[in-house]
Formats: structure tokens, sequence, C-alpha cells
């Protein structure tokens, strides 16, 4: 994670900083026989981009790929770069941007040119290993205390098509709420634009 570089700012969002390193407890900690009783998040180290590009890639359509050179502006741009661990090693990550950078992706462009103040998660990635042990809430909710009092709402975006009903469903359990529907390919892509205040 790096330094809050945005003044406060008043909120924006519709309907209205974390440690260096914490330990936190994932809610269900048991996977096929295997439990994940604590995770550590923690600021992602140029050593771990090897393994946060490859956790990337394997994700696909989900997210999409990137080159190394797209990662590593997307890195070094970021606010928010962190990742967690368990005993086995990295199980997730997550990078978030704020505005105002000169960022290719159309989804980060589509929020800049609606105005207003935000910290965009532009990705999550949880290994599968850790998949509903509650690690990926565990860093919505580092990012929330990260975002909060820095900018009034993080937004992304989730794919409709190919659709992602699980995240649907998961972003809108954690108050995500849906502010716009961005296509391209006549409709063949397509992804659900939201937004959570902090």
């Amino acid at each position: 994670m790096r330094g809050a570089r945005n003044d406060r700012v008043s909120p924006t969002c519709a309907g209205g900083g974390a440690a260096a390193s914490s330990l936190l407890r994932a809610p269900s900690p048991d996977v096929e026989g295997r439990k994940i009783a604590v995770i550590r998040v923690r600021d992602a180290l140029a050593a771990d981009h090897a393994a946060v590009l490859a956790l990337n890639n394997s994700a696909t359509p989900n997210v999409n790929e990137l080159s190394e050179g797209e990662f590593a502006w997307i890195a070094s741009h970021a606010d928010y770069f962190r990742v967690a661990e368990d005993a086995a090693g990295l199980t997730a990550f997550v990078l978030a941007l704020r505005p105002g950078l000169a960022y290719w992706s159309l989804n980060y462009r589509w929020f800049s040119d609606r105005g207003g103040s935000f910290i965009y998660l532009d990705r999550i990635v949880v290994d599968e290993r850790a998949r509903g042990t509650g690690v990926g809430r565990a860093m919505y909710d580092d990012l929330d205390r990260f975002a909060r009092g820095r900018w009034p709402c993080i937004t992304l975006e989730v794919n409709l098509m190919p659709p992602n009903p699980g995240s649907l469903a998961f972003h809108e359990r954690l108050g995500f709420k849906q502010v716009g529907v961005r296509q391209e390919e006549g409709g063949a892509k397509a992804v659900a634009l939201m937004e959570r205040a902090t």
C-alpha cells in the first residue's frame, strides 16, 4: 500500500489507513479438509510481483490478462497494492488506483468521466485453493479501512458477459450498488459498474 495521495474530499457516491501488516481471521476456516485459520495482509513487495502477475493471469477471463509491462505500470501507480498470505504462501492480492491517471482501462475511464473522487479497485484475485475461506472479504475490509477518510467511495466492475454471477452476488452482499453498464463488441462483453461509500 502506498501512502495517501489525496486530501479529504466531500462524498460523491450514490448513497452517500490500514496498518503496514495485519493478521486477519478468515471466517470459514475449512476448505477441502484443510484449515486456513489466519492470513496475513501486507504491502506488496517487488519480490511478490512475479507471483502476483502469475495469479492474475491464471484468473482470466474474470480479470484481464496483463503483460509484464502493463502490470509494472499498474503496480507503480497503485495507491493500494496489498497481498494476503497464509502458511502455504500468497493467497490473494488487490490493486486499487486513485482518479486522474493516464490509465488505459475503459472501466476506469468510465468512472473518471463521470467525475468525483474515488478509489478504483482495478483487480482482486484470490488463489483457487483459498476461495470460499473469507480471504476475499478480508481484503475488501482492509481496502475499506485504507480508503476511509481519503476517498468517499470504492468503485469497480463485475463481468456480466461473460457472466460472473458469483462475483456479482458477492459484491452485492458487500453493499456495492450498480451505477451503470458498459458494453463492448455489440454486447458480447459487458460489465456492471458498481460503487460503495466508504
